[in-house]
């Protein structure tokens, strides 16, 4: 790779381009397997599974897939938050080499009908507690079977046996049958004998969804070579820490880029343990801190600030600590400082989309910290600025522009949208939509976004997605929503609303008609009903306007 200005911001030992190795995730859980087969590769609340054993569980469940039909090319929707299961799923759908579809739990079924039609599912594997939602979309899905895993299957005794009496509302006994079947069940009755694997490196490996300013969700379609060479750039940033030596905290849901990139294939690459994390609240945090020591503790900035603001967190032993990831969301430098104070460990910010699998640029471990940015670009990892109005102009150092991403981590396309793949896609190049601009030593400040995305508690969300479910209100004439500076989740979301002549309506009302249409993480914090919205000559909603003159109102504040 050609000399670029961020070269020099390197830390020692630190290259600047990578002979990667053509190692799929699950070819490299072998490996670590055979490499580690005692350590720990993850941490349920305790309950351990090593390397060897997870490795033979992946096996297992590969040949159930198979034995119930499923093919190379085929895909699989998952849809689990951060229990054992997500992890053994994903990478048995690699080692078959069909195709790992993430799904969010927490989407309602509108949502997931969504996503499940759009990525053409033919099996989901999800919480047995989801099962019922599930079955009353499926008539609408190519969905043939339904696999339920129970949430306590990994725990430890006597969390295990407890948790049904215990947690009557998080359990459901299911009986199996020609549609449904248990995750447990089959994992039982298969060898755990090693299966050939038939993930390919330039083959699809993942769907993942992320928003668009369209309103309409878009699949990122991640190859096996997206996805190895990502966690190979992430490794060769710290190049002093060691396969099979750190424990990490798996803040980050594995449906999410963040956590599928660096909770699940990054550690599993790498031999790790992972601490899993079902709710990343800072008092669950806190205790599995206490109890388990993690060397690494990723993060959104929410997760920082609110660990920060208990007493108890202060006062842990920090003795095991390395460091901390952070993204998704800007970083204040007063909460970096407070770390560093009290921990003595290193802040990390990290940058990057569901385009880039995750990782783009990160602050150089062992380098020059500059709170603000979010570090230089990593190994093979190209990045212009362009004029905003032109894509063709690049522009001067320090200049804002338009970001544009050039690396093997760069997504092959958008799944059946073509026209939005060439779009995002020139000449191998991404255009981001985010507005940045490089400092004299290469380091990247993301200024601005040139859509209008929302970024509230780590989470995407797109206002025309939130105004076209508003909309569709029967009582509501005009809605646009954007989101307004929040302390705990950086941004939140704001609703201005315009009601139908003669109608009623209250702020409750609208809570929970969103609530039934949007993930809770969507739903408007703050609504404020207006006489009307201001229009552009054509009629269009001005929802720049709308965010001007709420910020003018939180300064006279």
């Amino acid at each position: 790779m050609e000399e670029r200005i961020w070269h020099k911001s390197y830390a020692p030992g630190v290259k600047k381009t990578l002979d990667y190795e053509k190692l799929t995730l699950s070819q490299a859980l072998t490996r670590s397997a055979r490499d580690f087969p005692n350590h720990t590769a993850l941490n349920y609340m305790g309950k351990k599974i090593i390397y060897r054993d997870l490795n033979e569980l992946v096996n297992r469940f590969a040949r159930a897939l198979l034995d119930m039909g499923v093919k190379p090319g085929d895909k699989i929707a998952v849809c689990l938050p951060n229990i054992p299961q997500v992890i053994i799923s994903n990478l048995a759908i690699f080692r078959i080499g069909a195709v790992a579809v993430q799904n969010n739990p927490l989407y309602t079924e509108r949502e997931l009908e969504y996503q499940l039609n759009d990525s053409d599912s033919k099996m989901m594997i999800t919480l047995t507690l989801l099962i019922p939602r599930i079955q009353k979309i499926k008539p609408n899905t190519q969905i043939d079977k339904i696999i339920g895993c129970h949430i306590n299957t990994y725990l430890p005794f006597p969390k295990k046996q407890l948790f049904p009496f215990v947690k009557k509302d998080m359990y459901r006994k299911v009986q199996p049958t020609e549609e449904v079947k248990v995750f447990g069940d089959l994992i039982g009755n298969f060898s755990p004998d090693p299966v050939d694997d038939a993930s390919q490196w330039d083959e699809l490996a993942a769907l993942l969804y992320t928003g668009g300013t369209t309103g309409v969700s878009k699949g990122v379609m991640l190859s096996h070579a997206n996805l190895s060479c990502d966690v190979q750039q992430f490794a060769a940033w710290f190049p002093d820490l060691k396969r099979g030596e750190e424990r990490l905290m798996g803040n980050f849901p594995v449906f999410h880029i963040a956590g599928f990139a660096a909770i699940q294939n990054f550690i599993t690459w790498q031999g790790w343990e992972n601490i899993m994390v079902p709710r990343p609240e800072p008092k669950i945090n806190i205790e599995l801190i206490k109890k388990h020591k993690p060397t690494f503790l990723p993060g959104v900035p929410t997760i920082f600030v609110g660990l920060l603001a208990e007493p108890d967190f202060r006062n842990l032993d920090f003795s095991a600590m390395k460091g901390f990831f952070s993204g998704a969301a800007p970083l204040a430098a007063d909460t970096i400082k407070d770390l560093k104070d009290i921990t003595g460990a290193t802040m990390c910010e990290v940058y990057g989309s569901t385009e880039t699998t995750a990782m783009v640029s990160i602050t150089p471990w062992g380098g020059q910290i500059k709170p603000g940015t979010v570090g230089v670009p990593v190994a093979d990892t190209n990045i212009k600025i362009v004029a905003v109005d032109d894509p063709d102009k690049e522009l001067e150092l320090g200049e804002p522009g338009e970001i544009a991403i050039k690396g093997p981590q760069i997504m092959m396309g958008y799944y059946k949208k073509p026209e939005e793949t060439a779009e995002a896609l020139k000449d191998g190049w991404f255009f981001t939509g985010d507005i940045g601009k490089f400092d004299e030593d290469g380091y990247l400040t993301i200024v601005d976004r040139k859509k209008d995305m929302i970024i509230a508690g780590g989470y995407n969300i797109y206002p025309v997605e939130l105004d076209d479910v508003l909309m569709g209100h029967p009582k509501i004439l005009e809605a646009c929503t954007i989101g307004i500076p929040d302390d705990y989740r950086g941004e939140t979301v704001k609703a201005f609303i315009v009601i139908k002549e003669g109608e009623a309506l209250t702020e409750d009302d609208v809570v929970k008609y969103c609530k039934e249409n949007l993930a809770a993480y969507k739903v408007p914090k703050i609504i404020e009903f207006i006489d009307e919205l201001p229009k552009s000559a054509v009629g269009k909603i001005l929802r720049r306007k709308l965010k001007e003159m709420e910020m003018e109102k939180l300064e006279i504040k």
